[in-house]
């Protein structure tokens, strides 16, 4: 006998955001592309990170980046929205979207006191 999906756990449904859009003339447009400008992905990531701070608590200690996905370019002027959810871990998932489309997501992970460190490069 197959059990029935509960329904979600509300802390894990996606709240959203808007984030304002990058203006044709944004000095990382001069060489991204020429002609066809488009948000590099590293001003996507900084500001979900950016909000992302804001929303979640990050002063329970640092957080790093588990993984970042881009999967569609966004143009000049397109509107942003940020959705997240906290996950079970202690971590945060997040999606941008430009209109219905999906253009990146990623996770979040905390370090946990007494978690298991990266040795240390010489």
């Amino acid at each position: 006998m197959r059990a029935e999906p509960s329904a979600p756990d509300p802390a894990q449904r996606l709240a959203g955001v808007e984030l304002p859009g990058y203006a044709p003339g944004h000095p990382a447009f001069a060489g991204h592309f020429p002609g066809r400008p488009i948000v590099p992905g590293v001003l996507l990531l900084d500001a979900a990170l950016h909000h992302l701070g804001a929303a979640q608590d990050f002063s329970a200690g640092p957080y790093r980046i588990g993984t970042v996905k881009f999967l569609s370019v966004v143009q000049a002027g397109e509107s942003l929205l940020l959705q997240h959810a906290a996950t079970p871990d202690g971590g945060t998932r997040f999606e941008l979207l430009a209109g219905t489309r999906k253009v990146a997501s990623g996770s979040l992970q905390g370090t946990r006191a007494g978690a298991a460190k990266a040795p240390a490069e010489p």
